[in-house]
C-alpha cells in the first residue's frame, strides 16, 4: 500500500469540569482548519468514560501542511485561551500513515 496522507490523534486533558471549555476551544479551531491548506479531516470528540480527556483526530495531506496550519490566522489566540484550562502538557499525539477510508 502506498501511504499519501498524514494522520495525527491527540488527548487534551482538561483541569476538572472544564473538558466542554476546552472542546469548544478545539470546536473553533476546527473551524480555521477549513481553510488550512491540506486539511482532510478535523474532528473533536470527548471521551465518554471522562468528559475532561478531550481527542483531536485529524488527517492532512502532509506533516507540513499540519505544522503550517499552526500559523493560521486566529490559531495562536486559540491555543493561549486553551493553555489556561489544560490539566497537563498535551500529550503526543500518534501520527499515523493513513491508507484509506470512508470519509477522506
Amino acid at each position: 500500500m502506498t501511504t499519501n496522507l498524514y494522520g495525527l490523534q491527540g488527548k487534551l486533558s482538561a483541569q476538572p469540569g472544564k473538558g466542554e471549555e476546552l472542546a469548544k476551544i478545539l470546536i473553533e479551531a476546527s473551524v480555521l482548519m477549513k481553510s488550512a491548506k491540506g486539511c482532510h479531516l478535523y474532528i473533536v470528540g470527548v471521551d465518554r468514560s471522562n468528559p475532561d480527556d478531550v481527542l483531536v483526530t485529524e488527517v492532512w495531506d502532509s506533516v507540513e501542511d499540519h505544522d503550517a496550519s499552526l500559523s493560521l490566522e486566529g490559531v495562536k489566540e486559540l491555543i493561549t485561551q486553551a493553555i489556561p484550562i489544560l490539566a497537563g502538557p498535551p500529550q503526543k499525539g500518534k501520527q499515523l500513515d493513513v491508507l484509506g477510508g470512508f470519509g477522506i
